[in-house]
């Protein structure tokens, strides 16, 4: 589904973010990419959303190659794609409900797609019951996941969670984790970003270490290992 060929990434004057990595995501697969603050996750991330372009190498997203996408039909490209970040991204002046429909609207969607479509996707995440709240009226879970439901608003087909813990304590992390195994389990490919030992050494899934902007090790059923 997702292919990358000697893909290296380097910023002015001379920092290797990446470095000649290759590396294959298969359709519905559940990957987890580790790695320390500045192993260059999050660089990856951003040359596969088309946030950024390698330096070298290709990405293929089945047989299109990525960088050579209009840019015009980048926000196309990006409704494939459903982002979770650490930092929730919430809008502060509308409900839960209201921010996944501002998602829906700026994608084209009509008030007839939303209305049917956001007590379905709040019902995923186990947010009917929080449709009206603000987000200064949720817990730190409760915001990731309307974030998760905002993110799930175009169906994609690959949905990144980018440190999506980063800012909840253990047992709201856990719900976030199974929440995103879920989500996988109904059909989408979920790519997960982090540096949390406790969660990838829980999960029992394929874990793909970075390390300086190299693979390192990539393993089927892997645990937190870093050298």
């Amino acid at each position: 589904m997702i292919r990358f060929e000697k893909v290296s990434k380097i910023y002015p004057p001379n920092c290797r973010a990446l470095n000649n990595i290759n590396l294959e995501i298969k359709d519905r697969e559940f990957v987890s990419i580790a790695g320390r603050s500045g192993a260059g996750k999050s660089t990856l991330i951003k040359l596969l959303i088309r946030e950024d372009s390698p330096t070298a190498g290709r990405i293929f997203y089945n047989k299109q190659d990525i960088n050579e996408i209009p840019k015009r039909e980048i926000p196309f490209w990006r409704r494939k794609t459903g982002m979770v970040f650490q930092d929730f991204r919430l809008l502060p002046d509308k409900n839960a409900y209201e921010n996944i429909a501002f998602a829906m609207e700026v994608g084209g969607r009509d008030d007839a797609d939303i209305a049917k479509n956001i007590p379905q996707l709040l019902r995923i995440v186990n947010l009917s019951d929080r449709a009206e709240h603000f987000p200064n009226q949720l817990s730190g879970g409760e915001k990731q996941r309307v974030a998760i439901a905002r993110a799930l608003a175009h169906r994609p087909e690959i949905l990144i969670a980018d440190e999506p813990t980063g800012n909840l304590d253990l047992l709201n992390a856990w719900e976030i984790v199974r929440l995103l195994i879920k989500i996988n389990e109904l059909g989408t490919t979920v790519i997960l970003s982090t540096h949390n030992r406790e969660i990838i050494n829980g999960l029992d899934k394929r874990v793909v270490t970075l390390e300086k902007g190299r693979i390192i090790k990539d393993d089927e059923k892997g645990k937190y290992i870093l050298f």
